[in-house]
């Protein structure tokens, strides 16, 4: 909207001298009030050794596979509702070796690698996934499940909208900087959080993002939202580091067959199940997941794979959270490192 403003000034011949002061002068005010809330906060300018076009540099490819959970548009019920974006990011020589281990896992329980994950029909055991009753085989495959996880390198991303909470949010404070509607917000949360993993984990790579497909009119939907993000960027982080970091498109894809969509697909039904339970009661391979969940130093103020947005109540929780994810991958480093040292 500032943008636009500034636009309409110009066109209308206006000096926007004025204007372009009022705007500093607001951004240092609302700054210094978030310095007092959070603490210090990072430059929006961190993201340093940018390329005027990054193609040139002919970097490796860094995959994002992301899926959803639940509804992101209103819905007519009693009670608040939910909605949760899960994200897995991998190199390309990691995926392969994830689509080799799903086959072979499928063709061990049932006899065939035309299948494809789906939860929450495999913590459910429904379907498919109900081998005929048979408890121990259950227990097999859900053992399984968790050792194809732990052993596929990933790094994990997730948003979670407690949509009840983000409609009084937006009624109330309001932020002219945050999108209205609930999908848009989730994209822009997640790649907020993408972006910094990209510019911080030390190899230059470019990050493709793929999502799974809802169909032609969605799918243009959420990519309109991409592209504004890479034009304008958001409060926290400029477009010239969405552009840098990132291809210039969004790719879709069904989930079909083994891909590491699925992984994406467990991964977004486990953030949805903590979130609707109040980040609070840890679901199946939640602590499988929590190993590989993205977290940079102190895991503040965008530095965490995981925004539960809005967490006003329940910050306490959200804040406990990263910091027991933060200690667990302490203890595992420390534990490599000692490993090393034998």
């Amino acid at each position: 909207m500032a943008r636009l403003l500034e636009i309409l000034l110009r066109r209308a011949g206006y000096n926007t001298d004025s204007y372009e002061e009022l705007v500093k002068d607001l951004a240092g005010h609302e700054n210094s009030q978030l310095v007092k809330s959070y603490g210090k906060l990072e430059s929006r300018k961190r993201y340093k050794g940018q390329s005027s076009q990054p193609l040139l540099d002919e970097r490796n490819i860094n995959a994002l596979y992301v899926d959803e959970n639940g509804k992101s548009k209103p819905e007519p019920q009693t009670g608040p509702t939910f909605f949760t974006l899960g994200a897995i990011s991998m190199m390309p020589d990691d995926a392969v070796i994830y689509r080799e281990s799903a086959d072979k896992l499928k063709g061990e329980f049932f006899g065939r690698t035309d299948v494809t994950f789906h939860e929450p029909y495999m913590s459910n055991h429904d379907g498919l996934y109900y081998f005929n009753g048979d408890q121990d085989k259950q227990s097999e495959f859900d053992d399984a499940i968790r050792k194809l996880i732990q052993a596929t390198p990933f790094v994990g991303f997730g948003v979670g909208v407690r949509k009840d909470a983000y409609a009084e949010f937006m009624v109330e404070e309001s932020d002219p900087y945050l999108p209205t509607d609930v999908y848009s917000l989730a994209i822009d949360l997640l790649l907020e959080r993408y972006v910094d993993y990209l510019a911080t984990r030390g190899e230059r790579v470019m990050g493709r993002v793929t999502f799974e497909s809802q169909g032609p009119k969605e799918d243009a939907e959420h990519q309109m939202e991409y592209a504004r993000l890479l034009l304008e960027g958001t409060q926290w982080v400029p477009a010239s580091a969405f552009r840098n970091w990132l291809e210039t498109g969004m790719r879709f894809t069904p989930k079909s067959d083994s891909d590491p969509m699925e992984l994406a697909d467990m991964f977004s039904r486990s953030l949805y199940e903590w979130v609707r339970d109040g980040c609070h009661v840890a679901p199946s391979k939640w602590d499988v997941f929590e190993t590989k969940m993205y977290c940079r130093e102190d895991g503040l103020r965008g530095k965490f794979g995981i925004k539960i947005f809005p967490d006003t109540d329940i910050r306490d929780r959200i804040e406990e959270h990263r910091h027991h994810v933060a200690q667990r991958r302490e203890t595992k480093s420390a534990h490599l490192r000692e490993s090393e040292r034998r």
